[in-house]
């Protein structure tokens, strides 16, 4: 009898074992998706992992029902990266297996393929005697002999022609067809048809010729790639970048290999398939979150054919598609925290998982960024990566000057009371009323983050988190950004009835709303979550800037990514302090890079482009670097405080957290699993605490930080916290405790 061992998209440890019906003993094998009862009355479509002949095991085992395809959906280089993924992020495989796969390959009938009709002539047709006969039997129905007559033009060389195309080019009606159909003239048929269009035709240039600095990059970068899997790029905002990516993907296509290149931003993705797809055409595929379920599912059925796509571009999710072939990854802006999924698990970092990916196909990967996270660069200085420097932009335009304003005395001396200082107000008028173009900076979206009553300090919260709500001037609603929640902005204080509420700091919305006022000839797009939720809103933002239709971008982080335009010349950074203020050790690391980041959009062509920070801490080292674009000071400064305190890339660490709708129970559970973990980890066992939110959609929080070296066996600490959970959890005042893991948190 042969049994497999089966993934099912639960999230629960472990796989579920089934028997295959001696009829379809032939079928089984790994990778294939087939549909198994669970429970008492579900069905799932899991994929097999492994089969195995033996004795019946001592426990019931249920039949599969069926098999789903004739072939595997799963490749065995991605089991290997599924259960790397489970056993290095604390999670279960079911929950990988939810995280990777489109969701029309995870239902039964999830995936129904795109059918078109098609026109063709009937099998009475066989030569071109019987197409004059049929001709002349038309006799005077001049319509039918109009549309037999375009047919046979239409399908001159044996193109196939659609029924939509037909009764286009000839105006006829349905009823002319199916005259002829009734006559055995004509036939029509079904076909599947791709959904796939963002990658037609072949290429139209070639990669453009580096110029002496990006070679002696590319150069670099294959040497490096003798002596080293991984090698970071370190290259200044608006050097090349791209372009060098080009000839390393140009060189791996023509070496037969496949490349995977991933983007942080779907916003990202925008601006670059357009270069790519003129130098490699129909060779290039595009896979993120913004394409629908079935183009996913389409995609990722084309990466098993016999026709796969040679290059993928794709945010962090594109890690998952299926590969035969990969020679070659690139990260591009690797420092970005949004590799980093956060909810729901797995909580992988598609940088890790795309650098193991690549050491098991034997593939090179490629760190690009003007900011390196300082993770990667530690890993530089332990030898473990290798490092290529790019320190001069394209055409040699200078860097951008960047003029800090000290808003604290600003402010002090009554000469500052919006968000706006005065010298940025005066940037603004001069680069507009010169033809040029302003991005603003501010990582906050919403028009403010406080309503507060001026009578007796009321302030709306939110009823399922433990959070203040978010003022949305354009819907009128107070909004929680962690569960959803809104609440309508009422007239009066609902505590002491007074009239005078106020809204206290600024988001973008008011920003917008700031601009608008002062600046009435200014054409104005906003770039933030509430403005980009549709499909196409990246792109339509980011054209109508690139065309001169808007000519000042507000935008919160997504406008530091990355983006390339042309006719930028001032960048304003609004409030440097919320950044540097965020109250967690990765917190300065974060604030240099999205400054220098956003910095780097001014004058990346042309001429060198401004900048002005906004500050209350003019003093402070980070705003110093990123004056200065120090990133080895920057560094250097970091790095010794992660070693004086113990915090990452110096050690690991581990997030646990705790949840239950029942405060004291979830301190309770926390309390005595930090006490037990402690018995083995002792002080490496940090907490448990509430973290900064600590409710959220009416769920207590507790988390408990683990911080074990890097050289602690990471499988024993894995099977140690897992029994410490499952013991815990045995105790039935716990038992509805939910326990999950956040590893390398961000």
């Amino acid at each position: 009898m042969i049994y497999v061992d089966v993934i099912l998209p639960v999230p629960v440890n472990g796989l579920f074992t089934y028997a295959v019906p001696d009829s379809m003993e032939k079928r089984a094998k790994a990778g294939m998706r087939v549909l198994v009862p669970f429970g008492r009355s579900k069905t799932y479509t899991g994929i097999i992992a492994r089969e195995h002949v033996g004795e019946k095991p001592d426990f019931k085992v249920k039949d599969i029902y069926s098999f789903a395809d004739d072939m595997p959906m799963l490749l065995p280089q991605q089991l290997r990266i599924w259960q790397w993924i489970s056993t290095y992020y604390m999670c279960s495989i079911g929950d990988v297996y939810k995280a990777a796969m489109p969701q029309g390959l995870k239902e039964e009938d999830g995936y129904r393929p795109r059918m078109e009709t098609y026109i063709g002539l009937h099998a009475n047709m066989i030569d071109e005697r019987s197409i004059v006969i049929a001709h002349s039997m038309l006799g005077r129905a001049i319509g039918q002999k109009r549309v037999l007559d375009a047919y046979l033009e239409l399908s001159k060389g044996g193109r196939e022609i659609t029924r939509e195309e037909l009764m286009n080019s000839t105006h006829c009606t349905s009823a002319i067809i199916n005259e002829l159909k009734k006559k055995n003239i004509l036939r029509e048929y079904k076909k599947e048809v791709g959904r796939l269009k963002q990658a037609t035709g072949e290429a139209v240039e070639l990669p453009h010729a580096l110029n002496e600095k990006q070679q002696d990059a590319y150069n670099g970068i294959m040497m490096q790639f003798m002596k080293k899997n991984v090698v970071l790029l370190h290259g200044v905002t608006s050097s090349g970048k791209t372009e060098i990516y080009i000839h390393l993907i140009s060189q791996a296509i023509k070496e037969h290999k496949q490349v995977l290149y991933l983007l942080p931003e779907i916003a990202l993705t925008v601006q670059i398939t357009t270069r790519l797809q003129r130098v490699f055409g129909n060779k290039l595929g595009i896979y993120h979150s913004k394409y629908s379920d079935a183009e996913r599912v389409e995609i990722w059925k084309k990466q098993l054919s016999d026709n796969p796509y040679s290059v993928i571009l794709g945010a962090r999710s594109a890690v998952f598609l299926p590969f035969t072939n990969l020679g070659l990854v690139i990260i591009d802006e690797e420092h970005e925290t949004s590799f980093k999924q956060q909810e729901p698990a797995p909580r992988y970092h598609a940088r890790s998982v795309a650098i193991m990916l690549a050491q098991m196909y034997g593939a090179k990967t490629l760190l690009g960024t003007a900011t390196p996270s300082v993770d990667s660069y530690y890993n530089v200085r332990q030898n473990k990566y290798g490092l290529v420097e790019l320190k001069e932009r394209y055409k040699g335009i200078e860097l951008p000057d960047v003029h800090v304003i000290d808003v604290k005395d600003l402010r002090h001396r009554k000469m500052m009371s919006g968000p706006l200082s005065p010298d940025l107000m005066a940037g603004i008028r001069k680069a507009l009323d010169k033809g040029e173009q302003v991005i603003l900076f501010q990582n906050r979206r919403g028009f403010s983050p406080i309503v507060e009553c001026k009578q007796c300090g009321w302030t709306p919260r939110c009823e399922n988190c433990d959070v203040s709500l978010t003022y949305h001037k354009n819907t009128n609603t107070m909004v929680c950004h962690y569960c959803g929640y809104t609440y309508k902005v009422p007239q009066r204080c609902p505590n002491c009835e007074s009239d005078n509420l106020i809204s206290i700091g600024f988001g973008t919305e008011k920003i917008e709303e700031v601009i608008q006022a002062n600046y009435p000839d200014a054409r104005i797009g906003r770039m933030d979550l509430d403005t980009t939720h549709t499909r196409g809103a990246y792109e339509r933002l980011i054209n109508d800037f690139s065309t001169g239709k808007t000519n000042i971008l507000i935008g919160t982080q997504m406008v530091t990514k990355g983006l390339d335009f042309d006719n930028v010349s001032l960048v304003g950074i609004l409030d440097a302090d919320s950044m540097l203020k965020a109250g967690d050790f990765r917190a300065a690391e974060r604030a240099f890079t999205m400054m220098e980041q956003v910095s780097g959009r001014a004058g990346r062509k042309g001429k060198r482009g401004t900048v002005m920070l906004q500050t209350r801490e003019a003093d402070s080292p980070v705003i110093k670097q990123v004056v200065n674009n120090d990133y080895a000071d920057f560094y250097l400064h970091e790095i010794a405080e992660r070693v004086a305190f113990k915090f990452p890339p110096v050690c690991n660490m581990i997030y646990i957290y705790l949840r239950h709708s029942n405060e004291r129970l979830v301190s309770s559970a926390a309390t005595e699993f930090a006490s037990r973990l402690r018995q083995w980890l002792g002080n490496r066992v940090l907490g448990p605490a509430a973290p900064p939110v600590g409710r959220v959609r009416k769920y207590f929080i507790q988390r408990i930080m683990l911080r074990p070296e890097k050289e602690f066996s990471r499988q024993a600490l894995r099977k140690y916290l897992l029994d410490t959970q499952s013991a815990l959890l045995a105790d039935k005042r716990y038992a509805a405790i939910q326990i999950y893991y956040d590893v390398d948190p961000m």
